[in-house]
Order: structure tokens, then sequence, then C-alpha cells
């Protein structure tokens, strides 16, 4: 796997790579389907799912699970690899975390996954709601464990704090990338502020977790560099998943990644001491999200 440059000259009409067979995805079908998407509709819910255009969606709310994503569908920031929207948030809504958690209710989901868009604009980054979210699920489903997907909250700790203290049992956070392409890939992020929010979260007892986006021109020898980043700062959950353009806006595949480099690389993650590992091409953030808290 050679490092690639993905520079990507806007005035220049881009070409979007076609994709491989197995990056075919399951068309949504299904009851359970159904009833997620009516749910997600009459409850005014946000999902990554959705926003984010993921290729598991048919898969996961077939199978009656989705990660809800709090604080709005519009983020502050514009990294180069989302689909979410940018631009200005609308009001954050006080009512939110109770609707979430009613849902989870009405899901009957005894793990859920959180997600949140950056909220740069508010002074405590959101992480108030993200904190009454947590602690409303808590109260009326006392017996679903939680995975949180949280920004880095600009490295304002006492924000982060908040999620530290009401103690998801998984609080997750993206490197996205290798530390090479963070800057285009990841505009407004930072490497290693990333790898001191998953640090601190270690630190006060929580199981971290972590993904990485393959096919943007990274090299193996990088990737292997930032498996070795987020163990010394103890995270002990990977995902490895293809990155998949959005939009002719966004920036281009690189490289599509054999699912046999995956399943290599996926166990070269165990061996370095992951104690899960999700690896493949169609992996994202929160898939199989369920399995992760046996672990």
């Amino acid at each position: 796997m050679e490092s690639i440059s993905i520079q990507h000259n806007e005035q220049e009409p881009a070409v979007r790579r076609k994709k491989p067979e197995w990056l075919r995805v399951k068309l949504p079908v299904g009851e359970e389907y159904k009833q997620v998407r009516k749910l997600v509709s009459d409850y005014k819910l946000h999902t990554i799912c959705e926003s984010g255009n993921c290729p598991n969606m048919g898969e996961c709310w077939g199978a009656g699970t989705a990660t809800l994503m709090i604080l709005g569908n519009v983020c502050t920031r514009s990294c180069g690899f989302c689909a979410v929207s940018t631009g200005k948030p609308e009001t954050v809504d006080p009512y939110e975390p109770l609707r979430v958690a009613k849902s989870v209710k009405l899901m009957g989901l005894k793990h859920a996954v959180i997600t949140s868009v950056d909220r740069d604009d508010l002074k405590d980054g959101g992480s108030e709601i993200w904190a009454k979210t947590v602690e409303m699920i808590r109260k009326l489903n006392p017996e679903t464990t939680l995975e949180c997907l949280i920004p880095d909250f600009m490295g304002k700790w006492e924000n982060l704090q908040r999620v530290i203290d009401v103690k998801p049992e998984i609080v997750s956070h993206n490197l996205e990338t290798v530390r090479r392409l963070t800057k285009e890939v990841r505009i407004q992020a930072k490497y290693d502020r990333s790898l001191e929010v998953l640090k601190r979260l270690t630190d006060s007892g929580i199981t971290t977790k972590s993904g990485i986006m393959l096919g943007l021109g990274e090299s193996e020898e990088e990737i292997l560099e930032t498996m070795d980043d987020l163990r010394a700062v103890g995270v002990s959950i990977l995902t490895l998943g293809q990155y998949l353009q959005p939009t002719m806006k966004h920036l281009p595949v690189a490289e599509f990644i054999t699912p046999e480099k995956f399943a290599h690389l996926g166990e070269v993650a165990k061996q370095k001491g992951f104690e899960f590992v999700e690896s493949g091409p169609l992996v994202r953030s929160s898939y199989h999200a369920e399995k992760h808290i046996k672990k």
C-alpha cells in the first residue's frame, strides 16, 4: 500500500472511481427497517446513518438498530470526507435528551450508540446536552448500555469532563486518518488533540474506541504507526473501514483496499493488543457496536 497524495483541485472536475464488487450493500427492506424509519421520523430524530450516507443503513435498520445523532444535523466543521451538512446550526433543543431516551426505549435497545455534530459555536461545545442525554437514557432505560461517539470539544477539557462524569460504558473518538493526512481530511481537527481526548478518557477508567478510514492515500507503515499511537493512549477497540466519497465535492478515493488487506490489518491490530477489532471495507465506527460492549 503506497503513500498517495490526496490533493483535490476543485477547479477540475473530479472523477469518481468505480466501486469494486466487494462494496455492494444490502438494500433497505423489511418490517424492522420500516419501523426504525417511522420512529426516526415521528420523534424528529437525526441519525448519522442518514446524514452520513452510511452504506450499512439497510442492514442496521433492518436489524432494528440505529446510531442517533444529537445537537442537530448541521455541523460547524467542514471535513473533507464527511457527508453531514456544514453551516450555521439551529438553536439547541433542550427537549432533545428526552426524545432520544424515549426512542431508545421504544426501540428496545440493550445497547445504544449516540453521536453528534461538532458544535464549535457553543461555549460548552454541546457537552451539557451530551451529559443530559446520557442521564435521560439511563433514567428511562436503566438496563441499556451506552456508546458515545464524541467530538474533540476543541480541546476544552472542562467540556470533555462533562462526558467523563456521566461515565458511558464506551466512549469513541475517531482519528479518521493518519497523522500526515489529518490537515486535509479533518480540516479543523488536530491529530495530537484527538489522542489527548482518548488518553483523558482512558485515564478516567472509561473503555475507549477509535476508527480509521483507509483508501485516502495512507501507507501501510502510517496505518501501523497510527495503531501504535492509539495503543499508547490506551484505546482498546479499533475499527478499520474503506473511505467512500460522499459527493463530487468531497475528497476522492485514492485506493480501494481489498477485503484480504483489511483482514491482514485486522490481525496485525489484534497482535498489537487491541481487544476488539472490526476491519473490513464496509465497517464504520458504530458497526456491530453491540458486540463491543461484550468485550
